[in-house]
């Protein structure tokens, strides 16, 4: 567990999981908990348990023994008392102590026109309510959060009564009043203002909840730290209603690695990267490729004047070194690509071209004509590492193709066949092989893949994974051109090729072509 001077406190399994399209069952929840502890967070609020059916059933199973938290500690999320109801008689405040969670997460109205028109109560009974239900759970032993609901929106109309929520919820035995920009609506440098001015008016450590609508939610969380929070509320990869929540994992990397602050276990920060990836794939959305420090481009350089000073010193172009964060430099292969970004891309992909600047400058001058006409390497690795080769003359075809078929056929019945046949040369050998697919692409791949298996057999390993395409818009007087990717593995590994050409079928069987011959350098 980490130290109890600074909390990160991750809300991806309660509010993160607000967001649209996001459904965790409770081994997803479970699953995700686990990631969140690698990544060394010091809470991880589970829930609303009362509330929510799937949610009552996490915190058994978690309390049951399924979670072993290395650094964390879990944390319920639940409402104050209902007005008029005392608060030992409240079965919401009761499901959060069955739910046997060691900290609880309270969240009470904190502006003064959501307590008498949301509420309709009293702001004395609100107060009184939060004071009730913080005093009740401390008295049974559990360590109590206070969520201000619609703080900086109710400070702005009344700057005394959300210092008053606060106040009866330190007297009561809270331990951190939490102030929640639950719109949305705030800036940077009203957050400052806000949290300096109420750090002086009132004794209660403060932390910082905020919504990303103005695309400031990250910031308003630094803004706030900078002003005298020590707790941080925010999501994985920003996930939650509307526009989201601050992403934790930029919340993280602007707290270590720009202000200085120890708020991690040793070694977690490096786990960013592989917690943010993993988390995406169990909510089923693709990772954010341009996120900061975690996604996959943002240590990717294109221009070639980066690349020229990257290869004399890494740090002219980034921000900090990416394997902190456990992420990668990559340089990408375009249209703006130089020499340099030809030369770094090659050693990234240990191709040794040192002493050969006609190779590196044929390499660009081939770069710049395919993408003239669609072609891209920013995706496609594999595809540019044989363009390379073969520019080297270091490599020598595995077979030469003479010609393919593919037939559709639309049966009475409505039933599509699809048919493909492919005439090669391996070694020594005509082949002629047809095969059947679920489209003309798969039939193709099977059919290529059956025909060299005796001459290769380790291509009965490999597998296509995903193929992309994307109609290019032609330029004037021209038709449109189609790009395909296609990404392949044989199990240990995996790689993208590309092909690009006016008909769909052979844009596709160049980037098969490419698939097989790269799987079998």
């Amino acid at each position: 567990m980490q130290t109890d001077a600074f909390h990160v406190f991750d809300t991806t399994l309660r509010d993160g999981a607000q967001r649209e399209g996001i459904t965790y069952s409770v081994a997803d929840k479970l699953a995700v908990a686990r990631l969140l502890d690698d990544l060394g967070v010091g809470f991880v609020e589970g829930g609303w348990p009362g509330a929510m059916p799937k949610d009552t059933e996490f915190f058994a199973r978690a309390a049951d023994g399924e979670l072993a938290f290395r650094h964390a500690v879990l944390v319920a999320f639940g409402a104050t008392r209902k007005a008029g109801v005392r608060v030992q008689d409240d079965p919401q405040v009761r499901a959060l102590l069955d739910s046997r969670a060691p900290v609880v997460t309270l969240v009470a109205k904190s502006d003064v026109r959501h307590v008498e028109r949301a509420l309709r109560t009293t702001l004395e009974e609100n107060l009184a309510m939060v004071r009730d239900t913080v005093a009740f759970l401390r008295a049974e032993g559990r360590r109590v959060f206070l969520d201000c609901e619609h703080f900086f929106d109710g400070y702005r109309h009344d700057p005394d009564y959300g210092v008053r929520v606060l106040d009866a919820a330190a007297e009561a035995g809270a331990d951190v009043g939490v102030l929640c920009d639950t719109n949305g609506g705030m800036l940077p440098m009203g957050v400052h203002d806000v949290v300096s001015a109420v750090r002086a008016r009132t004794g209660i450590r403060l932390g910082i909840h905020t919504q990303d609508d103005t695309g400031c939610a990250v910031a308003n969380t630094l803004a706030a730290v900078d002003a005298g929070a020590t707790h941080v509320q925010g999501t994985a990869n920003g996930y939650g209603e509307r526009a989201g929540n601050a992403n934790i994992f930029s919340v993280l990397g602007g707290l270590v690695t720009k202000m200085g602050l120890d708020v991690l276990p040793d070694g977690c920060l490096a786990e960013m990267v592989r917690v943010s990836h993993a988390i995406a794939e169990i909510a089923n959305l693709a990772p954010d490729t341009h996120a900061p420090y975690v996604g996959a481009s943002a240590f990717a350089h294109k221009a070639g004047l980066h690349a020229s000073a990257i290869k004399v010193d890494p740090e002219l172009y980034n921000h900090l070194d990416p394997t902190v964060v456990g992420n990668d430099q990559r340089i990408l292969v375009t249209e703006m690509a130089g020499r340099a970004s030809i030369e770094l891309k090659s050693a990234e992909l240990g191709v040794d071209v040192t002493g050969r600047p006609d190779v590196v400058g044929r390499v660009v001058e081939r770069v710049k004509e395919r993408e003239a006409v669609g072609w891209s390497y920013e995706a496609a690795d594999a595809s540019f590492e044989l363009l390379l080769r073969d520019e080297m003359g270091a490599t020598t075809p595995p077979f030469v193709l003479e010609s393919y078929r593919v037939i559709i056929d639309r049966r009475e019945d409505g039933r599509l066949v699809t048919e493909a046949t492919v005439k090669l040369h391996a070694g020594d050998r005509r082949v002629i092989m047809t095969e059947e697919g679920n489209g003309p692409v798969n039939a193709l791949d099977r059919a290529l893949r059956t025909a060299l298996e005796r001459a290769y057999p380790q291509l009965a390993r490999m597998e296509l994974i995903d193929y992309k395409v994307r109609i290019m818009a032609g330029r004037h007087g021209t038709d449109a051109v189609t790009r395909v990717l296609i990404e392949t593995t044989d199990h240990e590994r995996e790689w993208t090729t590309v092909g690009v050409h006016g008909n769909v079928i052979e844009a596709s069987w160049l980037a098969l072509h490419d698939a097989v011959r790269y799987g079998l350098l």
